[in-house]
């Protein structure tokens, strides 16, 4: 049996219907609230009506199980640690969250752009930009993934259209640093299966992935069929189990740094699956432009009188410069491709 943390009796969290925020009157003004109330309570919630097609999802899910079923030498042929952009195939136990062994197998796919010039005085994110690695065994997959990069933007684009509403802010309030050149991230994600024995004494033996904040504004999460997500709470962990036709949406960190901490961003983790099971699941990250300065927002008077400041955490600084705070996320979170692309970084730190 995997092991679990002890779940509060906590609510589920919400579930709203983005499709209200395109409606009018006393139900989009309702929406506005609900959507305000979950982010600053949980820093996450439930959307439904975001209108991307289910067939399209269940093709998404399928083109995943096939790579993960490929033969490991055509899934090592991508491996991240060949992209200085982090890009590509990562192995079980081979990702990070705190330092800690995350017991996932996943493919990082981002936006696909040019490599920047190696210039000598150009900031140290720059590197960050470049193509994705394609698994020649998985032709299929490149145009899937490319389509739904584009469906999940066009969702996360409108969430934060009404984000900047609920918070008495006009629609196009973030457009200035996602404009363009968003920050984009797809994860396919598979979670294996393994036991957990009482005498591992390791309470990381369970983790799926770590508990930790996203570095991005938004995160779209699409569950599969088998539960293991836990948000914290104040009332202490509860679980996210899959609903279908639904995304979980998680706050990240440049969220709770443009609103001052007004909103948090989520605490989140993945249980690992009990041994001989899986589970599947597919995260999209949107953050703003790698060259962009997140603003710390106007917000009303009544709301900024209740902005608490983004955490301080000394083990995860946060930088208001975006390819800052991705560099460092990356860094941390895959050390083999830290040492293989960055090691004058590295040694720069020390």
């Amino acid at each position: 049996m995997s092991a679990t943390p002890s779940l509060a009796a906590a609510p589920a969290l919400p579930l709203l219907d983005l499709s209200r925020f395109d409606g009018g009157g006393a139900d989009r003004a309702v929406f506005l609230s609900e959507l305000r109330a979950a982010i600053r309570r949980f820093g996450a919630f439930y959307v439904t009506g975001h209108g991307v097609d289910p067939a399209f999802l269940d093709t998404v899910f399928g083109l995943s199980r096939r790579f993960f079923d490929l033969p490991e030498r055509d899934k090592l042929a991508i491996e991240m640690v060949h992209s200085p952009h982090f890009r590509g195939y990562t192995r079980a136990g081979w990702e990070r969250t705190r330092g800690r062994a995350d017991w996932r197998e996943q493919v990082d796919i981002g936006s696909e752009r040019p490599v920047l010039p190696a210039l000598a005085d150009a900031p140290r994110w720059t590197r960050l930009q470049g193509p994705n690695q394609w698994p020649d065994a998985l032709p299929e997959l490149r145009p899937a993934a490319q389509r739904l990069q584009d469906e999940l933007t066009g969702v996360t684009l409108r969430l934060l259209a009404a984000v900047a509403v609920a918070i008495g802010l006009p629609e196009d309030s973030f457009a200035a640093i996602v404009a363009e050149e968003p920050t984009q991230l797809i994860k396919l994600i598979r979670y294996p299966g393994r036991e957990v024995l009482p005498e591992d004494g390791d309470a990381a033996a369970g983790q799926g992935v770590g508990p930790h904040k996203d570095s991005g504004l938004l995160t779209l999460v699409l569950q599969h069929e088998r539960s293991g997500l836990q948000a914290e709470t104040a009332e202490g962990w509860v679980d996210v189990p899959p609903i279908p036709g639904t995304f979980v949406v998680n706050a990240g960190e440049l969220l709770e740094l443009a609103t001052d901490g007004y909103f948090r961003a989520a605490v989140h983790q993945v249980v690992t699956p009990a041994a001989g099971t899986d589970r599947l699941s597919v995260a999209f990250f949107l953050g703003a432009r790698l060259d962009a300065r997140v603003p710390v927002l106007p917000l009303p008077p009544e709301l900024a009188a209740e902005a608490r400041g983004p955490e301080r955490d000394p083990d995860n600084p946060l930088f208001h410069t975006v390819g800052e705070n991705t560099l460092k996320s990356r860094l941390r979170s895959h050390p083999d491709v830290a040492q293989r692309h960055y090691a004058d970084l590295l040694a720069a730190a020390v």
